[in-house]
């Protein structure tokens, strides 16, 4: 779960871009109907061309994108799937919605609409009124006129999320990571003691839960800067490798601890991290989590989990990808947690995303025998493939959830 070349964790490089980034990903993902059992509460399509259907498919139907002509070319409505191809004859760059006309739920968007350029949206709309939102760089929203259909089934709709939504899930979520830290610290303590003690089998033992419960506070790495990279990073980009002084917290003691290192070379080390998890627990009060970020976090932390821990790219010898994977999967849950009352009032209670957190769940346990971790070496090669497929799959999942809770601009 780490950014190739960093000592960091890859949980997205800023707040700036991470938002942005993370729905370029996920729109072919919705729009292709990959997670369907959550996003059936969302047709999102983004980008030159994208949801556009085959050239003998759907119809085309082009659409001015601006702040006096939104919604204008829309005159003879059809039912079934279509192409809007929004053209924004304004400008300055703009993003466009197809809303329900009384609830405001909306059936897609398309946002980064350059000057004099076209983007296409591609939804399903059947008996019902509706209308285009039309949002302009630095200037309020314009709504086009209201466009009746007069039959057939339209495709799936939501209302928007917005900002001033999010912030009570982030607020219940920063005080549980407050209680989380606790913990960390606590346990980074007895790893700590029995470094201290000269205890190396007993400090093996400690090292996970202490690792474990970091792994679970996975949404708020962004929120803790630069100590995450201190507490969790790994040696990547360090021009010593795992011998560079500057390569610590929990990797660096596990790469001593499965190495044979002696616990006079450790105290340091372990003494360290203690430090850093004490400092970021008691400055967590005054840390501001962007609640922008929560559903798209919920999304990444098991996205990371499948391109760094079943890789086996985070493994210093312990062998416990497969126990920061499970680790990671209760973090997600965390955060799920926080978000389903925004989920379910949009029609979107993810009974499905449930199963896939359920069966991940119950595969990853199968890999665990007492205190112990099958390493990912010893997997055969069908547990790879069903390791593989299934977190594969919950991760596009929970991609759906990343596009719900994305905040949009409703004015």
């Amino acid at each position: 779960m780490r950014l190739p070349g960093s000592g960091a964790r890859r949980i997205r490089s800023g707040a700036a871009t991470g938002a942005r980034r993370g729905r370029a990903g996920l729109a072919g993902l919705v729009v292709a109907g990959l997670v369907l059992a959550l996003a059936g509460a969302w047709a999102y399509a983004r980008g030159p061309r994208a949801g556009r259907a085959a050239d003998a498919g759907p119809p085309h139907t082009t659409v001015e994108v601006s702040s006096g002509g939104c919604g204008r070319g829309w005159d003879e409505p059809v039912p079934g799937v279509q192409v809007f191809d929004l053209r924004n004859t304004s400008d300055r760059a703009a993003e466009a919605y197809l809303e329900d006309s009384r609830s405001h739920a909306v059936y897609g968007e398309v946002e980064g609409i350059g000057p004099g350029t076209t983007r296409s949206l591609t939804v399903r709309v059947g008996k019902g009124s509706y209308t285009f939102r039309c949002l302009l760089e630095d200037a309020d929203a314009v709504t086009g006129p209201t466009v009746r259909v007069a039959s057939g089934r339209g495709g799936p709709a939501a209302a928007p999320v917005t900002q001033h939504d999010l912030i009570p899930p982030a607020l219940d979520y920063q005080k549980w990571i407050a209680g989380a830290l606790e913990e960390t610290v606590r346990l980074t303590g007895r790893l700590r003691d029995a470094v201290d003690r000269g205890d190396l089998a007993a400090a093996r033992t400690a090292w996970l839960p202490a690792h474990e419960q970091y792994e679970r506070l996975g949404a708020a790495y962004d929120a803790f800067g630069d100590a995450d990279g201190r507490i969790n990073g790994t040696d990547a980009g360090l021009p010593g490798g795992v011998h560079d002084p500057s390569f610590g917290g929990f990797h660096r003691i596990e790469y001593g601890l499965w190495h044979g290192e002696g616990a006079r070379t450790l105290r340091a080390p372990a003494a360290a991290l203690v430090r850093e998890v004490t400092a970021l627990r008691d400055d967590w009060a005054q840390a501001r989590m962007d609640p922008a970020q929560l559903g798209l976090r919920a999304h990444e932390i098991l996205e990371n989990t499948v391109q760094f821990e079943l890789t086996g790219r985070t493994d210093y010898g312990s062998g416990t990808n497969l126990a920061t994977a499970r680790a990671n999967l209760d973090g997600t849950r965390a955060v799920l947690s926080r978000l389903r009352p925004l989920l379910a009032s949009r029609h979107a209670v993810p009974g499905g995303l449930d199963r896939a957190m359920d069966r991940a769940a119950n595969l990853l346990d199968g890999f665990r025998h007492g205190d112990r971790w099958t390493p990912l070496d010893r997997l055969t090669r069908p547990q790879r493939e069903r390791a593989d497929a299934v977190l594969g799959d919950l991760v596009e999942r929970l991609a759906s959830v990343a596009t719900l809770c994305d905040p949009r601009r409703t004015s």
